[in-house]
Formats: C-alpha cells, sequence, structure tokens
C-alpha cells in the first residue's frame, strides 16, 4: 500500500473517525483504524462494536491495499504536521510499519492486519429519510443536555427519536430526560419520518453524530431499523446500535395546567443564577426562586459555604410562592433559550415547572423542584 494525500483531507477524515475509538481497550485492533487504500481514495473505518465510523479522503494512490494503525497515534501525527503539506503513506513489507512521511518529518507506526478488524454487519431493512443538518444540529442541542448519566437506567442513556402528531402535524421528536428533566425538541417530519417508531440513540452517538455535521449545511440520509441507526453525510456514515429498551411515557410529566407565568429576562436570569449558586453545594446545588409581584429573588443559605441573594425584575403577578432548582439545570435550559426572555409556566411548589422559548414554539423544558 502506498498513496499521497493533502494533510488536510486526512486530518478531516480522522477527526471523524477516531473518536469512535476507546481509549483504554482490551481488544488492541479496536484501538486501530482500518486505512483501505482502493482508486482515487483512502477509506478510514473506526469502530468500537457498537458505533461505527467511515469516512474518505482523496488521494493519489500508487499501490493499493489495506492495513489497520493506531488510530490517536496516527491522529496525532497527522495533526502536527504543517498546514498546507502533503503526506506520503506506505506499508513497509518487510517489518510491517505504516511509514508516515511529509516533508523532513518521518514516522513509522506499528500495524495490525485488516483481515483482524471487525466491521459491522450490512444494511437492515427499515425507515429511510433526509433531513437538513440545521435541523438535525436542532434536535440534537436542544436535548442532549438531558441525557441521564446513570448506568443503571440504560434506557435514558441516550435521545428518543420518533415520529408523532403534534396540533394536528406531523412531526420527528428528540427528547431526552434524566428524571430530574425533561428536553423536548421537534420539526415538521421529513417525508419517510412520519410514522418512524420510537428508538433510543446512545449518548455517544448522539454526540459523534453532532460532531460529523457541525458546521455542515447539506442534506443527511438517515436510515433507522430495529436495532441500528445509520447517518450519511456526504461520504461520512455514522453506523450506532440502539438502545435495546422501552423509553418512559414522557408526555406525562410535561405539565398541562401550570397556570402561574413568570417571564423574564433571559440573560440576567442565567447570570444571576451562575453567581448566586457559586457558594451553593456541590452535590445538590439547590438555589430557592423567590416568586411575587415584578420581582425574582434567588437565594442560596448553607451554614458550611455561605449565602447568596440576588434580586431581578421579572413579569410574575400570581400568588407569591417560594421554589427550589438545581443550579446547574437552570443553567443549562437558559443556556437553549434563544429568546431574549424566557417563559416559566409553575403549579405549586412541589410540581414540576414547565419552560418555553418564545422564539422557539418547538422545544420544551421540564424541571422537576427540590426540597428548600
Amino acid at each position: 500500500m502506498k498513496l499521497t494525500l493533502e494533510r488536510s483531507a486526512l486530518l478531516n477524515a480522522l477527526s471523524h473517525v477516531q473518536n469512535v475509538v476507546e481509549r483504554r481497550n482490551t481488544i488492541p485492533i479496536l484501538s486501530n483504524v482500518l486505512l483501505v487504500a482502493e482508486g482515487s481514495a483512502l477509506r478510514l473505518t473506526a469502530t468500537d462494536l457498537d458505533i461505527e465510523a467511515i469516512d474518505e479522503a482523496e488521494a493519489r494512490v500508487a499501490d493499493g491495499g489495506s492495513v489497520t494503525a493506531p488510530a490517536q497515534t496516527l491522529f496525532d501525527v497527522v495533526r502536527k504536521l504543517p498546514n498546507g503539506s502533503d503526506i506520503e503513506l506506505e506499508l513497509q513489507p518487510e517489518n510491517q510499519r505504516l511509514a508516515i512521511r511529509s516533508g523532513r518529518s518521518d514516522f513509522a507506526l506499528p500495524t495490525l492486519p485488516a483481515s483482524d478488524f471487525q466491521t459491522m454487519a450490512g444494511e437492515q431493512e427499515g425507515k429511510r429519510f433526509e433531513i437538513s443538518a440545521a435541523d438535525l444540529r436542532r434536535l440534537i442541542d436542544k436535548t442532549r443536555f438531558a441525557i441521564s448519566t446513570e448506568e443503571t437506567r440504560y434506557y435514558l442513556n441516550g435521545v428518543y427519536l420518533h415520529g408523532t402528531e403534534s396540533d394536528g402535524v406531523q412531526v420527528l421528536r428528540t427528547v431526552a430526560t434524566d428524571g430530574h428533566r425533561l428536553a423536548l425538541a421537534e420539526i415538521a417530519a421529513p417525508k419517510g419520518a412520519e410514522a418512524l417508531a420510537g428508538v433510543i440513540v446512545p449518548r455517544k452517538a448522539v454526540g459523534e453524530i453532532r460532531r460529523l455535521i457541525d458546521g455542515l449545511d447539506e442534506t443527511v440520509t438517515v436510515d433507522v431499523s430495529d436495532a441500528r441507526i445509520v447517518f450519511r453525510a456526504g461520504k461520512a456514515v455514522l453506523t450506532s446500535k440502539l438502545i435495546d429498551g422501552s423509553f418512559p411515557d414522557y408526555a406525562r410529566v410535561i405539565p398541562q395546567g401550570n397556570d402561574k407565568k413568570m417571564v423574564i429576562d433571559n440573560k440576567s436570569f442565567e447570570q444571576a443564577v451562575d453567581r448566586v449558586s457559586t457558594v451553593s453545594t456541590e452535590r445538590s446545588r439547590s438555589v430557592k426562586l423567590s416568586l411575587s409581584s415584578g420581582k425574582l429573588v434567588l437565594a442560596v443559605n448553607h451554614a458550611e459555604t455561605g449565602q447568596g441573594h440576588e434580586e431581578i425584575e421579572a413579569d410574575y403577578g400570581s400568588d407569591a410562592m417560594e421554589v427550589g432548582f438545581n443550579a446547574k439545570y437552570l443553567l443549562d435550559v437558559a443556556g437553549q433559550i434563544e429568546s431574549d426572555t424566557a417563559e416559566f409556566m409553575f403549579n405549586d411548589p412541589a410540581s414540576p415547572a414547565l419552560v418555553l422559548d418564545p422564539a422557539d414554539p418547538a422545544a420544551r423544558y421540564v424541571l422537576m423542584p427540590l426540597r428548600v
């Protein structure tokens, strides 16, 4: 195998696949990336057996062939080579090392046979639809912060993707929750996704597809079967197993009758929460919100770490109320609000609060209160 290609092309393809590789691996071949040189391209594949990423880089192939090399080391070497340089890759048959040459730089990495590399099985029957990269980014960004990290509730360790009906319109919806908060986003359902059965896309796959489509303005093709989901963007392909479990009936926890409305300047609220939570305990990070006519008072009072207190203007005309929330959860939601103002809908201090974005009515957030 021998080929030459531009550093930027190789780095771009490597950046799309190498993050799939687990840093600590008991199976050596899974630390490697599969390199296949044929035609006028170098195809790169990486997998952890749950997720597989493939991308291509245009290359001048002198001798075709395939081999695997350490993904992280190869990425680091290429990343540190000069911008605009050409890179020559050659498999040295005498010692089965992958030579990497660029200008006066010369490296040789250990390899393992391509025949030992395990790829995920071929395509399965399922639903196929196309979605713009911008819409997919929005569905991911508006919800992924609420994915649970608690491994015992594995069915919450991802984003729930499904087609459903909302106000008489077919929508494609994403939902994530960790049991303490919930985030929901939706778009008009693309053709083919109207009746998409619910699937749970794992947290790692969500992060990888988000990285893959960052900055793209093209269409992404999505294939969904009972066990897998496949994203195709240009020449890049990301395949992931789905979480085998039942996502909870999230509609039951979205408040319907909350009639106490508070409208606040989102930036002022975010900054106030950030300031007063400085003295909250790390475990609960509880912040008490005291609502009264025309104002909101945020307070933290802890015997060991100190006190914090701040008042901001609020459009609120219902009965005075005190309610507590996790400061991090408040900040996460505030970070998703696109409007200058955020709308909080309350029922009572013990019931979930609904947070709405006037600039994005297709997104909703639910926060469970803390005892104060």
